[in-house]
């Protein structure tokens, strides 16, 4: 959030008065009364690590009502922060180099009677029920982990993952260590027959010990984007401006049918004669071993883990792009058909949306940028190199050309500006060329891969260039907010 001073003649209210922080607060408890009157309880004291940042922690409740008071709360954010002469930034990666924004989705999943299938109980029995449920949740994601991907798709999100905090663009599990070695013990220990007495009571004693496991057991690992944390899931990735419907859909999708098929299977294995403990054992055990590749206790933002990924087998859609293809997989338009929840033309059609919402977003920025270069950056540019022409040449005129180191650092830094103007015009006049033969492109895949791979990656190096002039010239003259001053307000 970042103040502005009122415009000319404006009325001055009260919240005009005091430093940043203190208008900030005030900002803060009128968003948590206002959200308190429409019966949505919140939390915002909670600073997070970038300058102005701040963590809105809404109470949990029904995954349904719990999404559209996540989008209301946004709603409300932007129209109280406009009452205060802020604004609230919802862009994932505003800032390169500081922490972003997303959305932690913290989910579990409940009977009709409010129990927690995915916190563990007092005794063998109800902790062999939470075993379950975590398994095939463990499971579902490592089946499906290109879908979750799919689902936090964005222009935004891309700059994001991976990125200071922010977990990266590979799907991985994080459940601790010890929970960790309690499945392989399961894995190790679990046979493909009937168990002796002797057997299930070391199992029994084993998995009895889950809540000693989890007391102490709080996740720290940042890095991860789908972390166990005590009695839930918290999936990290999801974008600050994302719907959160979308990534919770297609979980709660590919748990429940993760749960069939878990079921099928176990009543397959009791029809032959093994008791239902033993047959929930077995089912475990071989999903266990089948989805191992998808946990990882270390950290995300290595390369190690990348090299490491790839072996494993797992995907790493690392743009949106790449991501959304995702809905177009003959196997990806099964589940959603078999599950009832979307149609293949239903998904088509959110596809396309999809590419083009990335198609605009790009466009959008695109311009804004060829804009402020152009119209702003470029001409300042100029106008502080005349101005150190100006100096040179006085300089010359009193000591005379023989004098060569006087106005050395000036002339050098004459060619410096002069160096990164031309590489600002050829990059943006790139851009530009690359948007128009874009725009042309009827097919909308083929456009947008024009807009990835043509437009997008002018970005950075137009970035780099204009950061480059920004810490050159006079702050009287440059025209825009410097990054210091927008970052470190008082």
């Amino acid at each position: 959030m970042f103040g502005h001073a009122p415009a000319k003649g404006q009325q001055l209210d009260d919240h005009y008065f005091g430093s940043i922080p203190e208008r900030i607060n005030a900002f803060m408890r009128d968003f948590e009364n206002e959200s308190l009157r429409l019966g949505i309880p919140v939390k915002t004291r909670h600073n997070e690590v970038a300058p102005n940042q701040f963590e809105c922690a809404p109470i949990y409740e029904e995954s349904n009502l719990a999404n559209d008071h996540n989008l209301l709360l946004m709603d409300i954010m932007d129209k109280v922060a406009r009452r205060h002469d802020f604004r609230v930034l919802f862009h994932e990666k505003p800032f390169a180099g500081l922490n972003g924004s997303g959305k932690h989705n913290n989910w579990s999943l409940s009977t009709n009677t409010g129990v927690n299938l995915l916190a563990p109980g007092k005794n063998p029995k109800s902790n062999l029920q939470f075993l379950t449920f975590f398994i095939n949740t463990i499971s579902a994601i490592h089946k499906h982990a290109d879908i979750l991907r799919a689902s936090i798709a964005a222009a935004g999100n891309d700059h994001r993952l991976g990125a200071n905090e922010a977990p990266p663009a590979i799907i991985s599990v994080f459940i601790g260590t010890q929970l960790s070695a309690l499945l392989d013990e399961l894995e190790e220990n679990v046979g493909s027959g009937k168990m002796t007495p002797e057997e299930k009571t070391a199992l029994k004693m084993e998995i009895g010990k889950i809540p000693e496991i989890l007391l102490d057991n709080t996740d720290r690992n940042r890095t991860s984007p789908f972390a166990f944390t005590g009695n839930k899931f918290e999936f990290r990735a999801v974008g600050s401006t994302a719907n959160c419907g979308v990534p919770m859909t297609a979980l709660n999708m590919m748990v429940a049918d993760e749960l069939r098929e878990f079921k099928k299977n176990v009543d397959a294995k009791i029809e032959t004669g093994l008791s239902k403990d033993e047959s929930i054992l077995q089912e475990l055990r071989k999903l266990i071993v089948a989805s191992k590749d998808i946990r990882f206790e270390g950290n995300g933002y290595g390369e190690e883990w990348r090299k490491e990924a790839k072996r494993r087998g797992l995907s790493n859609l690392s743009n949106t792009l790449e991501a959304i293809e995702v809905y177009e997989r003959k196997e990806v338009i099964e589940l959603f058909e078999r599950n009832k929840v979307l149609s293949k033309r239903e998904l088509d059609s959110r596809y396309e949306i999809e590419l083009e919402k990335l198609i605009m977003k790009l466009q959008i920025e695109g311009r804004v940028m060829g804009d402020m270069v152009k119209n702003h950056i470029i001409p300042t540019a100029y106008n502080y190199q005349n101005k150190l022409i100006e100096n040179v040449t006085g300089l010359i005129k009193i000591f005379g050309e023989e004098s060569n180191d006087i106005g050395k650092s000036q002339k050098e830094l004459i060619i410096k500006i002069a160096n990164h103007v031309d590489k600002l015009n050829e990059l943006v006049d790139s851009m530009v060329d690359g948007r128009r033969k874009a725009n042309k492109l009827e097919n909308m895949k083929q456009r947008a891969q024009a807009y990835q791979n043509n437009v997008k990656s002018c970005f950075d190096d137009i970035r780099y260039h204009a950061d480059k002039l920004e810490m050159m010239i006079d702050d009287e003259i440059w025209p825009l907010p410097k990054l210091r001053e927008m970052l470190f307000t008082r």
